[in-house]
């Protein structure tokens, strides 16, 4: 499947923010990150390995995707697990999702894991995770030794019953 690609038309309103991609130099064989529906939020990355690795179950491993970002100051890229991967084979991340934030420059790595019962096989350009761009809140606390009350209050894990 070709990914999905958009382009400009009159009317539409784009950010003015530059976000800039670099491929690594290993990974210029790959193609960059897309979006493989017309609405689809996270655009697919690709594992840059150069031999298989397996991973068995509950193994995990921080696989490249071959691309360095560069986001404005005030957004970050959270890079999420592929729910195919998920329902196929219990492939997953470690940390999902991840944060990229906008002053990173290294090369941008998938900590996969297995919560398969098989071995699970990345092969050089699979589609491992995905990689939605999201505005940031950066905001100022202040310290305050009482907080307003809401109907919640401290109602936690599982407070609203079954």
């Amino acid at each position: 499947m070709k990914p999905y690609l958009t382009t400009p038309s009159s009317g539409d309103e784009y950010m003015s923010e530059e976000f800039f991609i670099k491929r690594a130099e290993d990974a210029k064989d790959l193609p960059l990150p897309g979006y493989m529906t017309e609405n689809a939020a996270g655009m697919d990355l690709r594992a840059n390995v150069h031999e298989d690795i397996q991973l068995l179950p509950g193994d995990y491993k921080a696989i490249p995707v071959g691309i360095h970002i560069a986001l404005p100051k005030g957004f970050e890229a959270q890079i999420r697990p592929r729910s195919g991967l998920a329902v196929k084979h219990g492939v997953s991340m470690v940390n999902a999702p991840g944060t990229i934030d906008a002053d990173y420059r290294g090369e941008i790595r998938v900590i996969l894991i297995n919560h398969g019962t098989e071995a699970f096989i990345v092969r050089r350009g699979d589609r491992i995770a995905q990689m939605v761009v999201a505005s940031v809140v950066t905001p100022v606390f202040t310290e305050a030794g009482e907080l307003p009350d809401t109907a919640r209050g401290d109602g936690g894990f599982g407070h609203t019953g079954m």
